[in-house]
């Protein structure tokens, strides 16, 4: 069964909606469902479905062409008893007014969705052309990103001049964003009886120099196109030894390092191979960040709409995605990023209707 979308009520009960339908990484085709067939009902927009990603833009001959992006999933339900970040929404308050509305996805990202879908139902001779992206497959591994694999599959419907990802800002806009990389450094000893240690050579013992090093280090603040990204290099899991009477000979420390946008993933694994000089350090996992682009003008036309400094983003989003194909972009949304994927996760219904009065005032 299709859940029917009405585009045209209030932003916040839209978002409530959305919430309801519930969505999580894998399961979006309900969801999908339901947004293709609001968007399908607006003429002015041409609309085109891949997989459990949804697309719809104008065709008006405007000069400049924007996106605006958000996904469609999240992650799965919180599992303790009581929580009110789940599904279906709860309102704390009158929804009319300015109420709390819990539920998940409420800040990641169905306040930003709801946004999106709003403006595709109102603003039907926006000043720029818009393509609406709607995709699946946020909240896992990149590898099954709808963003990605819309990117490989209608490149055509990917070209623009600045992007916008309905990422939870706080109605702030926030720049570019840091990349992000995993490595393992790996120490090696020799096993033997915990009762004849000295026979043996303790890979774990080994390792405290690796844990110093990343303590002592002190991660940069890099300003770039602007905005002043910090970074941060950290040991976030140690894995050793076999048993509780063996001398381990291996331990592998993993190491997540999350670096300003001025360096690419290569020349962030240098930094902590640097760091690291003299063990075996082995990258696992990268993605780049992305620069902001503030200097470019639909960029800047977008920060004196909103009205507010700009900030860097230091998680990763997928404006990365946007910027591998050339595109600027920024994230600014509704709702804060720290309530995401928490067992309490809201969004005052008055921050998803501002985030929508200020991208229409763009648009115009």
């Amino acid at each position: 069964m299709t859940h029917a979308l009405d585009l045209h009520q209030d932003v916040a009960r839209l978002t409530a909606d959305l919430i309801d339908i519930q969505s999580v990484s894998g399961d979006e085709g309900p969801l999908a469902d339901a947004v293709e067939a609001a968007l399908r009902t607006l003429p002015h927009l041409e609309v085109l479905r891949n997989g459990d990603a949804i697309m719809a833009r104008t065709r008006l001959g405007r000069a400049e062409r924007v996106i605006l992006a958000g996904h469609l999933d999240t992650v799965p339900l919180p599992t303790v008893p009581g929580s009110r970040g789940t599904v279906p929404a709860r309102w704390d308050g009158a929804p009319h007014e300015n109420a709390v509305l819990y539920g998940r996805g409420a800040t990641d990202m169905k306040g930003g969705v709801a946004v999106q879908l709003a403006l595709a139902a109102t603003v039907t001779e926006p000043t720029k052309n818009v393509t609406f992206i709607f995709y699946d497959h946020e909240e896992v591994e990149a590898s099954k990103s709808g963003l990605g694999r819309l990117a490989r599959d209608q490149a055509d419907w990917l070209q623009a001049d600045f992007g916008i990802l309905l990422e939870p800002t706080n109605g702030t806009v926030e720049g570019g964003c840091n990349g992000t990389m995993r490595v393992e450094a790996t120490t090696r000893g020799k096993a033997a009886h915990s009762a004849r240690s000295w026979m043996g050579e303790n890979a774990i013992h080994a390792a405290a120099d690796i844990l110093a090093r990343l303590r002592d280090y002190q991660p940069q603040t890099v300003t770039v196109d602007g905005l002043e990204y910090r970074e941060g290099l950290n040991a976030v899991r140690v894995k050793g030894g076999t048993a509780g009477n063996v001398i381990p000979d291996e331990c592998v420390v993993e190491i997540n390092y999350r670096f300003a946008p001025d360096k690419t993933p290569d020349q962030a694994e240098a930094v902590v191979r640097a760091l690291l000089d003299g063990f075996d350090v082995v990258r696992t996992d990268a993605a780049a960040g992305a620069r902001p682009g503030l200097n470019h003008p639909a960029a800047a036309s977008f920060v004196a709409a909103v009205g507010a400094e700009p900030k860097p983003k230091y998680g990763w989003t997928d404006v990365a995605r946007l910027g591998e194909l050339g595109i600027p972009a920024v994230n600014f949304g509704p709702g804060d990023a720290l309530l995401a994927h928490s067992d309490d996760e809201h969004v005052a219904a008055e921050d998803i209707r501002a985030c929508l009065r200020a991208l229409g005032r763009w648009l115009g």
